[in-house]
């Protein structure tokens, strides 16, 4: 025992005393807000805020609601956990009152009026909120940890029943609005002296013009004031039911809410040009509707950059990009930024445009124009459009881009009298096999990116795609004519001839939309927003072999916009045949007994009711003012200087139209169009039965004319600037295979070097190629800037079997030719 003890009183003396009591307790050190070793420390709840901080809450007589929960910090602005909060509410002096507003001290429950307290009968405490018949202003608060909030404005006030948007009240005393609501003077450095009977400044408190009610716009980023009549009870005529500056802070929408922003006091600043939807809500009720106008572009200016002026020509490289400037102002010489501009090609094939840049893909040419186009840029109300400009298109002056150099293509052959469709492919020279299709196509377009060929047929549209040559794709919902696909590739204008339906279809596979109508010729916007499409009537086949013929005997023309719907208007003269899209975009002309054109600006009218309030009537799509002589198709030239056309009647004939075609804003009457023929002449060499087409080269140098009939010969037309252009013609020369007697079809290369034509009589693809002396059929010559061992290309198509083809050896005329480019392997 002794010896245990002696052990004991040894180790005690051995282990050091700090060892001994380490580990006891543990202190986290105490860290200062300001670094040093006093104030304020960190972690402690410094600041505790409700919200919302300047707007505060609008209550009718007991209405009860919520308080926001708290949110504390410390002096870091680290969000700190508060155990409890208490809340009180106290008048303007900061003295407690439970008349106006009351609350429940624990959980921040409000009430508009005074909660109930020891009222016994088994009713719990704070569950039914008493009027007191008082109006006015309290202020609540939040305290907890040693800290105490902001105060609020709680804003108490008879039962709102209506509000109304309108102009500003220049007298507070006789036609109070929330202008005259001392409410507003938040952020604005003034004091006011309040009306006893009102509740209002006596003086309107104004920050800026009113912009509700009236005809006119602010320019981005300017401001003005809304203002709303907020009223009690049933009759808004008697001014004791203005309640207009007890009721605080209004909350107001915007749609689109890119056109405009508004704060808590009405200020409102013009963002993106267009017309919104302005309402306003306040304690449970909602305001009539108003307007706000932010002012349209009315000029976009577009120009290359380094390119001495007018700036609006260059050449860029394939696969270099050209950055694009476009100046946009507005009616108060105002320049807009951020515009959301849809930028548009031509041909998108070769040249696509992207936002204020131009990347050429493949060699060729190309008009690039920019559109502030509703609804993705100045919207408007459908009952508004016209107002202010607002709701209408806005076009920019064109770019003409050359990408200079030779390409490849790959061409694809097929007729309405066979079912196969041959694939040749000029990086190898090489005809492919045919492809046997299930059906007889009676119409054929392909995407602009090459990918895709739809074809329509009397049983169902049949979808091929290039980079398998192989059909993908067969839907016979939709039967008929494939009339034309929009320039993004998602839609096809298609026709049914038996049901006399037009439908616009998805190219993922479903009817987007229908109208009723027989189409002949349709053609997009370069921005796949708007088509115009020419109708006729159907011909019944004399038997089932034989296809239907539709004829373009009719005087109704069908738009469909992505903004407006359907719209059906008739043209000036009847038997519209063929219709072309000015450049740039602004409206298109129609081929027929006289040649008409139509204008995008719809003519507005503004009708102003008793309440000041506006709305708009449109006569959409009119006349743009043009009656120029007979056409049966025609197309449009990428300068934007000329229409060309040609006809039969009486004999056949081509017409070069000299248009000048007005951009920017929209005129209120509507746009018009000057058009002078400067060329009417007869086709030289031909006898037609129908023109089959007029196909420009893109570059604007040459057009070429096709048609059934006979004489051998490929009339062309070089369009000037400055007057009338030459017409010519390209004899078609004989091979092994026959003679030709009419070209029926054709196609331009994209880099404009050689047009595919299909012929009967020998049944072949002439190639007619651009050499120094211009265009000439390969057969006879194969210039070095494009040799090929095709000359011509003979795809050999058999006839549909029992098929009346117009030729005694069984081979059909190809008259269906789409292509695409590629890149050269030369």
């Amino acid at each position: 025992m002794r010896r245990f003890l002696t052990l004991v009183v040894l180790l005690l003396f051995t282990i050091p005393f700090g060892v001994s009591i380490s580990g006891c307790s543990k202190k986290e050190p105490v860290v200062f807000c300001n670094g040093g070793d006093s104030g304020p420390v960190v972690g402690q709840v410094q600041t505790i805020t409700l919200q919302p901080v300047n707007v505060g809450l609008s209550l009718n007589q007991t209405e009860i609601s919520q308080v926001s929960a708290p949110v504390a910090t410390d002096c870091k602005g680290t969000t700190e956990t508060v155990r409890a909060y208490t809340y009180a509410t106290f008048d303007a002096n900061g003295k407690p009152d439970l008349t106006i507003a009351d609350v429940q001290p624990t959980t921040g429950k409000l009430c508009a009026g005074t909660w109930n307290r020891n009222t016994g009968g088994g009713i719990a405490d704070f569950t039914t909120c008493m009027p007191t018949g008082k109006s006015g202003t309290a202020f609540v608060t939040a305290s907890g940890s040693g800290a105490s909030s902001n105060s609020i404005p709680i804003y108490v006030h008879p039962v709102v029943t209506s509000v109304v948007l309108g102009a500003l009240s220049t007298n507070c005393l006789t036609d109070p609005a929330t202008n005259c609501s001392p409410a507003a003077l938040s952020t604005t450095p003034t004091t006011c002296t309040i009306d006893p009977g009102t509740g209002c400044c006596t003086m309107p408190v104004q920050t800026g013009a009113s912009v509700i009610a009236t005809n006119t716009c602010l320019s981005q980023a300017s401001t003005g004031q809304l203002a709303a009549r907020v009223y009690q009870g049933t009759d808004p005529t008697l001014a004791a039911n203005n309640i207009s500056c007890l009721v605080g802070h209004l909350a107001y929408a915007a749609q689109p809410a890119s056109v405009v922003t508004i704060d808590q006091n009405g200020i409102a600043t013009a963002q993106s040009p267009g017309a919104a939807v302005i309402s306003a809500t306040i304690s449970l009720a909602g305001s009539s509707a108003g307007s706000f106008s932010t002012c349209p572009p009315t000029s976009i200016q577009l120009s290359v950059p380094l390119t001495p002026p007018p700036g609006t020509s260059v050449t860029v490289g394939p696969n270099n990009t050209q950055p694009i400037n476009a100046l946009v102002k507005d009616q108060n010489g105002t320049v807009l930024t951020a515009v959301p501009l849809t930028f548009v090609s031509t041909l998108p094939t070769t040249v696509p445009a992207s936002t204020a840049a131009v990347t050429p893909l493949f060699p060729g040419a190309a008009s690039l124009s920019a559109v502030c186009l509703p609804p993705t840029c100045n919207p408007s109300p459908l009952d508004q459009i016209g107002l202010n400009g607002n709701g209408k298109p806005v076009t920019s002056n064109p770019i003409n881009v050359t990408a200079p150099g030779i390409n490849s293509t790959d061409l694809y052959i097929a007729s309405t009298d066979s079912l196969y469709l041959v694939p040749v492919d000029f990086t190898t020279n090489a005809i492919g096999t045919p492809v046997r299709l299930p059906y007889q196509p009676n119409t054929m377009v392909i995407s602009n990116d090459g990918t895709t060929i739809y074809m329509g047929s009397a049983v169902e549209l049949m979808t091929f795609t290039t980079a398998t040559n192989s059909l993908s794709k067969q839907d016979p919902t939709v039967v008929g004519n494939v009339l034309a696909i929009s320039p993004d590739g998602t839609t096809l204008v298609i026709t049914d001839p038996a049901r006399q339906l037009v439908y616009l279809y998805t190219t993922t596979g479903t009817v987007a939309s229908t109208f009723g109508g027989v189409g002949v010729h349709a053609e997009f916007t370069p921005d796949s927003q708007t088509v115009y499409i020419t109708t006729g009537t159907v011909t019944t086949p004399a038997t089932p072999t034989t296809p239907a013929v539709i004829t373009p005997n009719t005087n109704q023309l069908l738009v469909h916009s992505t903004f407006t719907g359907w719209f059906v208007t008739n043209a000036t003269s009847n038997n519209v045949s063929d219709v072309a899209i000015t450049v740039p975009s602004v409206g298109a002309f129609f081929a027929g007994n006289s040649t008409t054109a139509l204008g995008y600006c719809p003519i507005t009218t503004v009708i102003t009711n008793a309440n000041a309030q506006t709305t708009t009537t449109n006569q959409f799509y009119p006349d743009a003012g043009v009656s120029a002589p007979l056409m049966d198709r025609l197309a449009a030239t990428n300068d934007g200087l000329h229409i060309l056309g040609a006809t039969v009647t009486p004999t056949a004939t081509l017409t070069d139209l000299a248009i000048g075609v007005p951009t920017g804003a929209c005129p209120a009457a509507g746009l018009k169009f000057t058009a002078n023929p400067v060329k009417n002449s007869a086709l030289p060499g031909v006898t037609a039965t129908a023109i089959t087409g007029v196909d420009p080269t893109s570059d604007s140098s040459i057009a070429f004319v096709t048609y059934t009939g006979s004489g051998g010969v490929l009339p062309t037309y070089s369009p000037s600037s400055t007057g009338a252009g030459t017409l010519g013609s390209i004899s078609l020369a004989a091979s092994a295979n026959g003679t030709p007697t009419a070209p029926v079809a054709g196609v331009v290369s994209t880099d404009n070097q050689t047009f595919f034509v299909g012929t009967s009589g020998d049944n072949v693809v002439h190639l007619l190629v651009k050499g120094t002396n211009g265009y000439v059929d390969n057969i006879t010559t194969t210039p070095s800037s494009q040799p090929s061992p095709f000359a011509p290309i003979v795809p050999q198509l058999p006839c549909i079997a029992g098929y009346p083809c117009q030729n005694a050896n069984g081979i059909a005329t190809p008259n269906l030719l789409v292509q695409k480019p590629r890149k050269s392997t030369n």
